[in-house]
């Protein structure tokens, strides 16, 4: 059994297909604290990361083996918070980091919210010095989008961010840093690879938890 904290809601059903196409039989368990992302785009991930490993804790209990934070912004302080809950806690988008280094040193970052773009960063620069490779990241809001999701206006959002990612051109990959732009991907024309979290955070977690139930 897995735990994932969201922000949002609306990241409930994405990881539902993906564990539905990708390991079925898995449960999941989700924990949804969107206060989270509204007081740490106020105030920093730092001011809440007392309540991040709170809520971690909150989603571990019960026989969990591992916990996926899905949120980009408060992932650094949830991945610090890991000895105080017990089980394997994830980042989501840290395996999207790695492939992207190894993808080509020129990086497009693109977001929805202002508040992910130093953690995607410091995570991006994080990756590139565990592998010894030199990478010029670039990370950019995309207007208007995170209004769109966060009125449950999903399409437009991502046709926002499709639009962005098509106008890319000095990149060797574009990294979508929220899994809530996740569904862009499939609406672009650009031939550059695109790199989202949620289905390689969650065979992370899977992966995880899986080893901690067989050492176990």
């Amino acid at each position: 059994m897995l735990a994932l904290l969201h922000t949002s809601p609306l990241h409930i059903p994405l990881f539902d297909a993906l564990r539905d196409e990708h390991h079925p039989g898995l449960e999941l368990r989700h924990s949804v604290a969107p206060d989270l992302l509204v007081r740490a785009r106020e105030h920093g991930p730092e001011a809440v990361a007392a309540d991040v490993a709170t809520a971690l804790r909150r989603a571990a209990a019960e026989g969990v083996q591992a916990v996926l934070c899905t949120c980009s912004t408060i992932g650094e302080v949830a991945e610090r918070a890991a000895g105080e809950v017990g089980v394997p806690v994830i980042r989501g988008d840290r395996p999207m980091a790695a492939a992207a280094v190894t993808a080509g040193p020129r990086i497009a970052v693109l977001a929805t919210v202002e508040s992910t773009l130093a953690p995607t960063l410091a995570l991006l620069d994080d990756e590139a010095r565990r592998a010894a490779r030199p990478i010029r990241a670039r990370a950019r809001v995309v207007p208007d989008a995170w209004s769109r999701f966060e009125a449950g206006d999903i399409e437009g959002c991502a046709q926002l961010v499709a639009a962005a990612a098509d106008a890319v051109t000095d990149a060797d990959v574009i990294l979508l840093a929220q899994a809530s732009m996740t569904s862009a991907a499939r609406l672009t024309a650009t031939t550059l690879p695109i790199l989202s979290s949620p289905r390689p955070g969650l065979a992370a977690a899977a992966a995880a938890g899986s080893a901690r139930a067989t050492v176990g």
